[in-house]
């Protein structure tokens, strides 16, 4: 028996209207998955206080230069330089205090007219009640700012679903060695 124009297109409309049906389905749910399956609670702002220990000199720098423009040292502002970060976090500003945590990641000099770095850091928590957790870091600084602000776009751990921003203000440079010591303010949204 041969198909005629009409059968073809009853076939398709037929077939149109099953797959529509099932992609609806999916949408459902995909959209109704329940919010206790993934451990979310009431949403709370948490402010954290802590400072950052950056060390390029010595025997045992926590920032490390790990790639370079064949340009770098010829520009004015860095560009182009690549560092690495495993820096201390602490309570207070000696780097003796308490440690409470590292922050990890990159910082690229990636502006061609003044010191700015995009930044991707992970705060890694090891003491306390945040042990275990992280929260993540995704931005741009300008060096010369006195406030640095940077967004919290995620976490892990008690941070699930994290959201937020971090600022920085230099609290002491060493202009000779250019370690650093920097106090952070921390405001996330979290569950």
């Amino acid at each position: 028996m041969a198909k005629t124009p009409q059968n073809k297109i009853l076939t398709l409309l037929v077939s149109l209207i099953i797959f529509s049906s099932f992609s609806l389905t999916l949408a459902y749910d995909h959209n109704t998955f329940p919010e206790k399956n993934l451990g979310i609670k009431q949403e709370k702002l948490t402010h954290l206080h802590f400072y950052v220990q950056d060390v390029v000199s010595g025997r045992n720098p926590t920032a490390v230069t790990v790639a370079e423009a064949a340009t770098t040292n010829a520009s004015s502002v860095s560009f182009g330089l690549v560092t690495v970060l495993d820096d201390l976090l602490t309570v207070g500003p000696d780097p003796a205090w308490k440690q409470v945590g590292r922050a990890q990641g990159i910082s690229v000099f990636a502006s061609q007219s003044e010191v700015g770095l995009l930044m991707a850091l992970n705060y890694v928590f090891t003491e306390g009640k945040y042990n275990g957790s992280t929260l993540s870091v995704l931005g741009r600084i300008g060096i010369n700012s006195a406030v640095k602000e940077l967004p919290i776009v995620g976490g892990s751990g008690l941070f699930r679903f994290a959201r937020g921003y971090a600022q920085a203000r230099t609290y002491k440079l060493n202009t000779t060695s250019l370690d650093a010591i920097f106090e952070y303010n921390v405001y996330v949204l979290h569950y």
